[in-house]
């Protein structure tokens, strides 16, 4: 076998060091020196790639924190809500129909509820806006019962506008439309007009297009010139109360014929619109102003929870209400204008939200 050959250890020979500027004035005559390699660096990482994992690690987290403190606020703001104790005026809910009578009261100063302006001055609450509204399934129906429509309060068991019943209490309200109307009241809930001005503010205005310029100097409501226009809740408050409203039509002022009928309209007309404003909102401040302002004036029936409200907002929030009309025909009683039921065309209006006649 060959050996393998093994190179014999070399002696190290001493370079001495040779500065740069030695080095380069040695070279040759008109030499470019060699460049000196710059110092490797490491690749730094984008400054936003931290950020966007943190982001990323966090945000169900933080999508989870946000939906637990809605549900506490929700849950604090049902639960601080004014009660109102109808005592046994509700009818027990039997299936899936839920009735809830919708009130609009009026704490201003002035309006006797058996006047027709409310202009003398009696102080007081009123309840200015009386709705039904049912929900059945997918389905919601909206009807505005007439201030005006004569009825039997059952607190005297004399005759008058049904609105009048009010004074008596919510509970003798309640008991006035079951048995007059037949219409069994599962849920009630009342808004005083200063809260729903503070909701329309809180929405930013709604807008509502006018034909014509309109006035009303009982209500204040006075809108210039026609076409849209985006009310705040001074102004849309001053809209729905209009009893006296007057279109200037080719410079002529004519007042509205229907009166209380006219103001229902509107009345339905308004709400839609906010319904639709507010469904369409994905603003979640804009959402959570909107609710605080409306809790502040909001009286509910004492056993109303959550649950019924989150139900009601679903529905509400799914489709707007379809609405309809009470039929009725003007009268006069005791020389004044009142409303009475028309039937037979009520009854088929009334077996709709559930009228047991």
């Amino acid at each position: 076998m060959r050996p393998r050959a093994v190179a014999a250890p070399v002696a190290a020979v001493p370079v001495a060091a040779v500065p740069l500027a030695a080095a380069a004035s040695a070279a040759a005559p008109g030499a470019t020196p060699p460049a000196a390699r710059a110092p490797h660096r490491r690749r730094r990482r984008p400054w936003y790639r931290p950020k966007l994992r943190w982001f990323v690690l966090y945000l169900p987290m933080l999508v989870i924190a946000l939906i637990a403190a809605a549900g506490l606020w929700a849950w604090h703001t049902v639960n601080g809500l004014y009660r109102v104790d109808v005592g046994d005026a509700l009818s027990a809910q039997g299936g899936e129909a839920v009735n809830y009578l919708v009130v609009g009261s009026d704490s201003r100063e002035g309006g006797d509820p058996d006047t027709e302006d409310g202009s003398t001055t009696v102080s007081g609450r009123r309840s200015d806006t009386i709705i039904v509204l049912r929900t059945d399934g997918d389905r919601s129906t909206m009807m505005s019962i007439p201030r005006d429509l004569w009825a039997t309060n059952p607190a005297t068991g004399k005759s008058g506008r049904i609105n009048a019943t009010y004074n008596a209490g919510p509970a003798n309200l309640v008991k006035a439309v079951t048995s007059n109307l037949g219409i069994p009241i599962h849920r009630y809930v009342e808004v005083d007009f200063v809260s729903f001005a503070g909701m329309v503010d809180a929405m930013g205005g709604v807008t509502i297009d006018f034909p014509h310029a309109v006035s009303d100097r009982n209500s204040g409501l006075l809108i210039p010139t026609e076409g849209p226009h985006v009310l705040d809740g001074k102004t849309a408050l001053a809209y729905v109360r209009s009893r006296h409203y007057t279109e200037i039509i080719d410079g002529v002022a004519r007042q509205e014929p229907t009166a209380d009928l006219g103001r229902q309209q509107r009345q339905q007309g308004f709400i839609r619109t906010v319904l639709d404003g507010v469904g369409s909102t994905r603003n979640p401040v804009t959402l959570l102003r909107v609710a605080g302002a409306a809790s502040k004036g909001v009286r509910v029936d004492r056993d109303l929870g959550l649950g019924d409200l989150v139900s009601l907002a679903r529905h509400l929030a799914g489709a707007t209400p379809e609405t309809v009309v009470l039929p009725t025909t003007p009268a006069r009683k005791g020389g004044a204008a009142v409303l009475l039921l028309k039937e037979p065309d009520a009854g088929p209006v009334l077996a709709g939200f559930g009228a047991n006649r």
